[in-house]
């Protein structure tokens, strides 16, 4: 084993360095935040931990650099080398760096966003909602823009599928030490508060070394619940209002603030934690009450502390600001209902009669909360009508900035959040309702699964009664196969409500497989003459929701097949919507990683099928993207405003007429496409005992005993059966063993088969799904790496599988490159690629650690042994540390 002299590493890691072209201040957080964890594993790791750690690290940086086999050679008998308990150790110390590289990379994204803000030329950025709105103006006039504005709506909707391999206690002191390093950056220019602020960031980390990676156990349903209002509390409940003050800010100038705006909000946020339960046995009626519950609390807190927090501020006296009529009226009855605390905020307040109102309202709020039904709001409705007379009046008394200040803000958070915070959403299997209407018409005893479904409608009429009928309603039916599985969710409401409590239901397909995608229109056209779908859609004004499944498609057919098949349902199912005259939301089931319809969002949106979007967009974030999007305030808004403005935009005729002339240009393109990658992928899937071999050259099974979620990694069959294996283990998989195999199989045998690099670099410059589809590709392809991939597939026995794999990645490669004129993936998206190849070595040490502990694993199953807890532990140590280094999970 090669060892580094001093000067060789200090050599070896600068030019390193210096090859990635990091952003200097960004350089300099790197190199803090790793010299504070080299101290404590110094002070807190044992004897001899930081320099195996360093040993290991040179190497892999040697072998990143060099890439010839010796040096590769070289850091993989040193990951080798270590006793278990070192290997541990080691593999828990780069997860931490991971941890803190990620930090130091989102604390440079925030830098960059704040110092952009303030730059007088953001008004002209390309990829906000207010620059939308202009160019939208330019096409169609000020007055359709203005009204396509208004009418906008970006719905995320959180999941709690199984991808954040971090512990909420690692998140947590993450979101610590980012708060710190703000202090660092501010204490700069005074040496005492920059140690105070070093200090504390050593604590912090030592803080994070000495917590335990890997949850001892699943999280519950309901710990789930309360990790997403997390992100509400810290983020979504000043962040969305922030974004619409922004928007009017830009399009109203010097004049906002001071008269109405012009933004409407737009922004709806939808829940499927602890209301999907496909697959998981957990979640219950019982959990789904819960859920709401929790985040009715969060929402109505909330709201009683600005409403405070308003009315202390708005000490307006009744001479300079009198109060109109309405407001008067308005105390009158406030005042009658809650005596004594009137009288109290008289005293206090003897001549702000605006002033009185909010802290009434306030009281109000808070008696909503805690269910005084004497004192309490019945639904946000009436607490917004109650905050429109203060404004209103505000407005007659020439006080425009105090009706449009912090008022505006209140009032938008009321109309997004309303006293339910997120839309909770309720998914069942098909199946299940078969099975259960069986049962239920075939009488006798009800078993316990045909009285949970049951009881999950009950739960839904309870809580519309309770939190109001936003608070939830929207039944997504799984595996939607026919009519017939849509009707099924009305016909199994009749046998749990009576008449007088039966909920509204907006009935949902979910349309998965390649097949399922193909017959959407069909089953759509059946379902909206069905009694109960008819109606709603006239109660509704003929509105529809649709839903797409990224996950199983590819799958199912291969990542390029299922995207090109993903087009042409949309297409058609928008093209059938037009027809019918039907207000069409397409619901994207789209995950984090690129094999389950991940990537950037914005340019998804800007390459779909004309009035597949119009203006609505609605999709699924989960795992690590909740927190990736949404942990950070700065972050959050720039995300929210780049999708709002691609929705916005989405729907300009220029925008409609490229991608129409573009799919039906590059038609053949994609046909041939389609046919070759499909081809490919069935060779691999389809090959006699394909299953089985994907189980053993990647920690597919392993990755089932991480308590990543609640929900179970498989339907409960075994893993001879990749039909029964959920999407995200299966791309999970494959993004441990660096094959990244779910993004990209396929592509390179697609390319290959149109031939003409010269057509095909024109359909990347013109073609937006096209380019969207090889930009993806492109990043899997960085975060796959050929040497460790070779390692992983040769766990198992069949040559024959593992070449066919490499050498369409190779192939892949090679024709990416060549696509988009490059000499290396992702050279055209040099940020994207600063941050892979920054990570890759340090990656790579962990990825030969799960390799020992798998090939141990292995090796023991081969000789009937038990599974050694100590490999296992390894193992998944490195799982959750690839997952930090990667970005990437399920």
């Amino acid at each position: 084993m090669r060892e580094f002299t001093q000067t060789e590493a200090i050599d070896l890691v600068g030019r390193f360095e210096a090859g990635q072209e990091i952003p200097e201040r960004m350089r300099a957080d790197v190199r803090l935040l790793g010299s504070l964890l080299g101290r404590v594993l110094r002070e807190s790791g044992t004897p001899g931990l930081y320099e195996d750690v360093e040993r290991l690290r040179l190497a892999t940086i040697h072998a990143y650099t060099d890439e010839t086999p010796e040096a590769f050679e070289n850091a993989a008998s040193i990951a080798d080398s270590f006793t278990i308990e070192r290997a541990d150790e080691v593999a828990r110390a780069f997860t931490a760096y991971f941890h803190l590289v990620n930090l130091a990379e989102e604390h440079q994204r925030v830098r960059v966003l704040r110092e952009r803000d303030g730059r007088p030329d953001r008004e002209n950025a390309t990829d906000s909602v207010a620059a939308a709105f202009v160019t939208l103006a330019a096409e169609v006039g000020d007055e359709t823009a203005l009204q396509r504005l208004q009418a906008l709506r970006f719905h995320p909707v959180f999941t709690a599928h199984p991808t954040e391999a971090r512990r909420r206690a690692i998140s947590t002191s993450i979101r610590r030490l980012a708060a710190f390093l703000e202090e660092h950056d501010a204490s700069l220019r005074n040496g005492a508060d920059q140690r105070r602020a070093e200090r504390r960031m050593l604590e912090e980390i030592d803080t994070l070394w000495r917590t335990a990676p890997l949850r001892p156990e699943k999280p519950s349903p309901t710990d789930e619940v309360r990790a997403v209002m997390a992100v509400f509390d810290e983020t979504l409940y000043t962040a969305i209002p922030h974004v619409y003050r922004r928007v009017d800010d830009a399009l109203q100038g010097p004049a906002a603030g001071g008269r109405a705006p012009v933004v409407r909000p737009f922004v709806r946020v939808g829940s499927w934690v602890g209301g999907d339960r496909d697959g998981n046995p957990f979640v219950t009626a019982s959990v789904t009450r819960k859920a709401a519950a929790i985040a009715s609390e969060h929402v109505l807190l909330g709201l009683e502390r600005t409403a405070n927090r308003i009315g202390r501020g708005l000490t307006l006296d009744a001479a300079s600001t009198p109060p109109s009529d309405a407001l008067l009226a308005l105390w009158q009855r406030l005042k009658g209902a809650d005596e004594d605390a009137a009288t109290e905020i008289a005293k206090r307040s003897p001549n702000e009669p605006h002033r009185r109102i909010l802290l009434l309202i306030a009281r109000k709020i808070a008696a909503t909360r805690s269910r005084d039904a004497d004192l309490a709001y019945v639904d946000p409705e009436e607490l917004l009508g109650d905050l429109r007379v203060v404004q209103d009046s505000l407005v007659q008394a020439r006080a425009p900035r105090q009706a449009y200040g912090h008022l505006q803000q209140l009032i938008w958070q009321v109309e997004t959040f309303g006293f339910h915070l997120t839309e909770l959403e309720v998914r069942q299997h098909s199946a299940v309702h078969r099975k259960v209407l069986a049962e239920l018409e075939a009488g006798g005893p009800r078993s316990e699964q045909a009285e949970e479904v049951l009881d999950v409608f009950r739960a839904v009429s309870f809580l519309q009664k309770r939190y109001g009928p936003r608070a939830a309603g929207r039944y997504i039916v799984s595996f939607t196969q026919s009519a017939e599985d849509l009707a099924n969710v009305h016909r199994l409401a009749r046998y749990a409500t009576s008449d007088a409590d039966r909920p509204v239901l907006d009935v949902i397909p979910l349309f998965e497989t390649f097949a399922d995608l193909q017959a959407a229109p069909r089953i759509l056209a059946e379902i909206i003459d069905h009694p109960e779908f008819a109606a709603r859609l006239d109660a509704t004004g003929r509105r529809l929701e649709v839903m797409l499944g990224y996950s199983d498609s590819s799958k199912d057919v291969g990542p390029v097949a299922a995207n090109l098949a993903l087009y042409v349902a949309q297409a058609a199912i928008a093209a059938w919507a037009q027809e019918n005259r039907i207000e069409l939301t397409l619901f994207h089931g789209r995950g984090g990683a690129l094999g389950r319809g991940g990537g950037p969002a914005n340019s998804a949106v800007l390459a779909q099928p004309p009035h597949s979007v119009d203006g609505r967009f609605k999709l699924t974030e989960q795992g690590e993207v909740i927190f990736a999007r949404y942990g950070d305030p700065a972050i959050a808004m720039r995300h929210i405003d780049q999708v709002a403005a691609a929705v916005l935009m989405a729907s300009a005729p220029s925008i409609e007429e490229r991608n129409r002339s573009a799919a039906a240009r590059f038609a053949d393109v994609a046909a041939t496409m389609d046919t070759a990658s499909r081809a490919r992928f069935f060779d691999l899937v389809k090959a006699p005992g394909f299953a089985p071999w994907f189980a053993q050259v990647t920690p597919m099974e392993e990755v089932g005993l991480l308590a990543l979620g609640s929900r179970p990694a498989r339907r409960g069959l075994s893993v001879e059966s990749l039909e029964d294996l959920r999407a995200i283990p299966w791309v999970f998989a494959w993004t441990q063993a660096r094959i990244n195999l779910a993004g990209w199989f396929g592509l390179g045998s697609a390319l290959e088969a149109v031939g003409d690099e010269a057509l095909l670099r024109q359909a990347y410059r013109e073609w937006p799904l096209f380019q969207t589809m090889v930009d993806n590709v492109a990043m899997s392809l960085a975060k796959a790496d050929h040497r460790i991939a070779r390692r992983y597939l040769a766990l198992g026995d069949r040559d024959d599988l593992a070449e066919l794999v490499m050498s369409e990645m190779e192939l892949t490669r090679a024709w990416v490159v060549r696509v988009t004129a490059a000499t290396d993936v992702l050279e055209n998206k040099p940020v994207l690629q600063r941050a892979v190849k920054m990570r890759s070595p340090y990656v790579d040490a962990l990825s030969l650690l799960q390799l020992r502990a798998l090939r141990q694993l292995r090796a023991d199953a081969a000789a009937g042994a038990p599974a050694d807890p100590d490999q296992q532990r390894l193992l998944l140590l490195s799982v959750s540390g690839v997952a930090a280094g990667l970005q990437n999970t399920g």
